[in-house]
């Protein structure tokens, strides 16, 4: 890669390189493969990984692999600290205008296609938050359920009614506030935007793994999770004071576990839904991935046709 001063002569901007895939099927052991060969840092692009003390449940990468290749954006805030795409922006945005003064393209690494989609291509306005919709969506939540909510925005807002499942809670409270306090729906502010940004330029890969495969991967990688002391894990997050309700305690496995320790289900029947739960959200991210046609698809174990088709990319998007 020549030096960025010459890049800004020509007028062209360094890009950044993008790695997704669903849940456990296997970027971490790619992207420290990726990251030296470009010699270069990654960028976590996890939604769950930028909370501290959060480690075994999110798959967080090891203390040594993360000396054999520096990591940014991981443990960043407190479980109880608000944290959104805004905010993710926010944060990485100076990471990779730094890498690009030095002259070296980044790699980003995650499974939360929003968080990418905004780095890359801007976040849709929409409304700002309302402390006291948001208070009484949350009312209503504890009251009615989830679903019920669910049943309500497929009324008022029936694009992102489908596309959202109904007990996503924090994007169906998030879309009736909206709604609420605009009497437009989500949708309507995001066809608006429609993420027509360009903020950097993008080289992008995705990984897969049949779904007979992928699927054991979740189920074993839940097993060795709960080897590991993800149980432990999240007692520990309980007697530090952090309520069972924040944003990242009711996330994949958390929530689950939460309700064994407070005598609500049994531990096999926890993990057996954590394994259920997290195969539908690997489905729900390879659909979200499999919507932007931007993502050149790899098998998660070619790990030399995409090295080699990254150092393509860069090499042309260089001339």
């Amino acid at each position: 890669m020549g030096p960025l001063a010459n890049e800004q002569e020509h007028g062209r901007r360094l890009p950044i390189v993008l790695l997704a895939g669903p849940t456990a099927v296997g970027k971490t052991s790619l992207a420290l493969d990726l990251a030296r060969r470009m010699n270069t840092q990654i960028v976590n692009a996890d939604s769950m990984q930028v909370y501290r003390h959060m480690d075994i449940g999110t798959a967080k990468p090891t203390a040594e692999e993360q000396r054999l290749v520096p990591h940014h954006l991981l443990d960043v805030v407190d479980p109880d600290e608000p944290f959104d795409a805004a905010r993710y922006v926010e944060m990485a945005r100076p990471i990779v205008d730094h890498f690009h003064q030095r002259g070296r393209i980044p790699l980003v690494v995650g499974g939360t296609g929003l968080y990418m989609k905004a780095l890359t291509r801007g976040l849709c306005p929409g409304a700002p938050s309302d402390p006291e919709i948001r208070r009484i969506l949350s009312d209503e939540l504890a009251q009615r359920g989830s679903p019920a909510l669910h049943r309500e925005l497929c009324q008022v807002d029936p694009e992102l009614g489908r596309r959202l499942h109904p007990n996503d809670r924090q994007r169906i409270l998030r879309a009736l506030e909206v709604y609420r306090a605009t009497g437009k729906p989500l949708s309507h502010w995001q066809a608006q935007h429609r993420f027509q940004d360009r903020l950097y330029p993008s080289i992008k890969v995705a990984l897969f793994r049949e779904r007979e495969e992928l699927y054991d991967r979740i189920n074993r990688r839940t097993l060795i999770m709960m080897e590991q002391g993800f149980l432990e894990e999240v007692r520990k997050l309980l007697s530090m004071g952090y309520d069972p309700s924040l944003k990242p305690m009711q996330s994949l496995g958390y929530r689950h576990l939460c309700d064994h320790l407070l005598g609500k289900r049994r531990l096999d029947e926890a993990v057996s839904l954590i394994q259920r739960d997290t195969r539908r959200y690997a489905k729900r991210q390879l659909t979200w991935f499999k919507g932007d046609p931007e993502f050149q698809w790899f098998h998660a174990e070619d790990h030399q046709a995409v090295l080699q088709w990254v150092q393509e990319r860069i090499r042309a998007m260089q001339q």
